[in-house]
């Protein structure tokens, strides 16, 4: 067989690089020094996120960041100049933050919107009960997990108990290297031929996800529930809370994990709460380094995007629009106009193709560790059900802007058709009549208790929403 010649080969090479997507690892397109950026932005990154385990710890210490950063509780009858800095925390669960542009908005404002919420277990209303002589809590899952990944791991207790007089205590229990932690128990593999034949969603049920906190008696030679009234005798010491306390408590079970770098090269991160806190960092970090843009700029981190968005504190409700408005009405504009000129980064995760599944995706359309943010045109399910679709004027500018602003990206959709889906806030965004389409950090393990992701895709989520709020 005779030898191509070069030159042919050379125009077809060339050919391919003119006409074709370039599908090289992202982790080789990029500089050493580019590299190094991308690992010193994740360390503080790692930090925020083992101090932030709940969605009010999250907001907490985003108002704690851009306090520093000198940002104020914004006050809908002062008048602000462009390079003001303000924010608005909604009942600790939810925060939005801004700085004024030189146009303010009457070009529209430019918003990154992302959630602090986590998949988790939360403690019922009534949850401590005693049974065979053991203390434990009733719980009740949040968000979309498979329930078995959440037995016979080490759990810490987060929230905050609100008590008759309307006095609270916060308590975080389970993280400090001295603290007691928590577990669901699990059946032993020499009787579990029963519970190995049920499908993976019954083999742990949620009334089975039970807590164990105690199993040390009060010292008494009378009376019943003596173990559960043990534990209640500590918990009073400790917090001076009873168990008519629990009535009007917010107590989370998390994953006691910390936060580590994965890998022989420590290019990944693994932890709980990725999704969506790995956005949400980026997000936050992009608001506090504007200067003084050309277009008043958004960062919302907001609540309860796992259970749908429903409620005050999360983003189907108005505290959006609210702002908006009052910024609008502060240059005496209708607030209809404002948001249709707005655009949004919704700054949500997608999944990462994972090829030990490799079944559950369609690889020619899925989103890649190390390849950068992944720009997702649309979520849902089935026929593109629940979902924004964004369009192809508003996708076009957003790539046009990561590549002129050589921002690593790339497209990503949530798995195979019918393969399942879900959602993300950018729909309620849109429902404004904003433009709007979710770009984040893909994920592995998503909604796991330990998820990954790559310190390159963490960076690159950074400079797009940077460069966004620049453009």
């Amino acid at each position: 067989m005779s030898k191509k010649p070069e030159k042919e080969t050379s125009s077809v090479e060339k050919l391919k690089e003119a006409l074709f997507i370039d599908k090289k690892s992202g982790a080789a397109k990029i500089s050493d020094s580019e590299l190094k950026k991308a690992d010193a932005f994740c360390e503080p990154y790692k930090k925020f996120l083992n101090k932030c385990k709940t969605e009010r710890e999250a907001a907490a210490e985003a108002a704690r960041l851009a306090q520093k950063a000198g940002f104020t509780e914004f006050d809908v009858e002062k008048k602000y100049e462009p390079g003001d800095r303000v924010m608005v925390n909604n009942r600790g669960k939810a925060i939005i933050l801004a700085v004024i542009g030189k146009n303010g908005v009457k070009n529209g404002a430019r918003i990154a919107a992302a959630h602090i919420d986590s998949p988790r277990l939360d403690l019922k209303p009534n949850p401590l009960y005693e049974q065979n002589d053991l203390a434990l809590f009733k719980t009740h899952y949040y968000g979309g997990i498979k329930k078995y990944q959440w037995s016979a791991i080490p759990l810490s207790l987060h929230g905050r108990v609100v008590k008759k007089d309307g006095s609270y205590v916060d308590i975080v229990l389970g993280e400090d290297k001295d603290d007691p932690q928590f577990c669901v128990t699990d059946l032993l593999p020499h009787l579990g031929g029963e519970q190995m034949k049920k499908p993976a969603a019954k083999i742990i049920e949620g009334e089975d996800l039970n807590i164990l906190v105690g199993s040390r008696p009060f010292k008494s030679d009378k009376g019943s529930e003596l173990v559960k009234l043990n534990i209640l005798k500590l918990l009073n010491e400790k917090y001076g809370i009873t168990e008519y306390d629990f009535l009007s408590a917010e107590l989370e079970l998390v994953p006691a994990f910390q936060v580590t770098d994965i890998g022989f090269d420590r290019s990944m991160i693994g932890g709980y709460g990725h999704d969506d806190r790995v956005c949400a960092y980026p997000a936050l970090m992009a608001v506090l380094d504007q200067k003084i843009p050309d277009d008043t700029v958004i960062t919302i981190l907001t609540d309860k995007e796992e259970t749908g968005s429903d409620g005050n504190t999360g983003l189907n409700s108005d505290y959006l629009r609210y702002f908006v408005a009052d910024l609008a009405m502060q240059e005496g504009l209708e607030p209809r106009h404002v948001l249709s000129r707005s655009a949004c980064l919704s700054a949500d995760v997608n999944a990462a193709f994972d090829p030990t599944f490799a079944s559950a995706y369609e690889a020619n359309n899925a989103s890649f560790l190390n390849n950068g943010v992944v720009v997702t045109k649309y979520t849902g399910s089935g026929g593109k059900g629940g979902t924004s679709d964004a369009s192809a004027e508003f996708m076009g500018r957003i790539r046009s802007l990561l590549d002129k602003k050589k921002v690593l990206w790339q497209v990503g959709e949530l798995g195979k058709v019918d393969g399942g889906g879900g959602g993300t806030v950018a729909k309620y965004i849109a429902n404004m009549n904003v433009d709007v389409v979710d770009v984040g950090v893909p994920v592995l393990s998503m909604h796991a208790p330990f998820e990954v992701v790559s310190k390159i895709d963490v960076y690159m989520a950074y400079r797009a929403f940077y460069e966004f709020f620049k453009d």
